[in-house]
């Protein structure tokens, strides 16, 4: 499954020719499920227990995600853990790092259940960021961030925000308020992750009414993978961004597929690998 999108299909993916000689970037967003390779809903019964405790074969999952992302130049991942007894005390966001060749690499913790889990959203990033920002998101339960990374200079950056949304609409429509408010103090921004809802529900809606951030394709199905019918991972961009090539991967390492963009910067914006 790999569907490619130009700017005759849909008006917000710019035409390729447009962006000579502008900085191009490979972006990449995926709920990894902490390792846990999923290819039917008897997986969620069966394979329950390496939520909370190790197995062998973790490794090698991660080994094949860090193959399927190595080409991207920024990744935005959810449902990593940070080093807990179910990882083996591993870093997943750091051992992605290291294999997958990303020299930059950080993770944001919202979930601690003793030495039992660290439950992450987490940025593999072949370019520096000048600063990386933790938000915690609003919600009757706490456990959601968001994380915003800055890239470029203080004066003219692009803002990169990965999230992990909350299940329940409510939670949701709060948590995109919050974001909401961030994304309209930048101009150039991409807000990345698992959102739990699709592009047609009343709190994207809200969120795309009430922000320059566009959606350049609805159609990605990304859930679940062995049979995608749900369109809950996204990747929105600001309409001062020129965006290329939108699709899905078909790499069944998870129960999500992974989406990925590709993207101009401005032509006055330069980031620092």
């Amino acid at each position: 499954m790999h569907t490619d999108f130009n700017s005759d299909d849909n008006p917000f993916i710019a035409d390729p020719a447009a962006a000579s000689g502008k900085k191009r970037l490979r972006l990449l967003s995926y709920n990894i499920q902490v390792g846990i390779a999923a290819v039917s809903i008897r997986d969620y019964i069966t394979m329950s227990w390496k939520h909370v405790l190790p197995h062998a074969q973790i490794y090698e999952n991660l080994e094949k995600i860090a193959q399927a992302i190595t080409t991207f130049d920024i990744v935005a991942l959810q449902e990593v853990d940070a080093g807990s007894l179910r990882s083996s005390f591993v870093n997943q966001i750091e051992f992605l790092a290291r294999k997958g060749d990303f020299p930059y690499w950080y993770h944001q913790t919202n979930r601690e259940i003793g030495i039992l889990t660290k439950h992450s959203n987490g940025v593999l990033s072949k370019y520096q960021p000048i600063e990386v920002q933790d938000y915690k998101l609003p919600g009757p339960i706490p456990g959601r961030g968001v994380m915003l990374v800055r890239y470029g200079d203080f004066n003219n950056p692009l803002i990169l925000m990965v999230v992990h949304l909350a299940l329940g609409k409510r939670a949701r429509q709060r948590q995109l308020e919050f974001i909401g408010e961030i994304v309209n103090c930048y101009e150039h921004v991409i807000v990345m992750g698992d959102m739990n809802c699709s592009p047609d529900s009343p709190e994207m809606a809200y969120l795309i009414n009430t922000t320059h951030l566009v959606d350049p394709q609805h159609g990605l199905k990304t859930y679940p993978s062995w049979r995608p019918m749900r369109r809950i991972d996204h990747i929105l961009a600001s309409t001062s961004l020129e965006v290329h090539d939108v699709h899905v991967l078909d790499h069944m390492l998870s129960d999500h597929l992974p989406i990925a963009m590709e993207i101009s910067l401005p032509a006055d914006m330069e980031i620092a690998a």
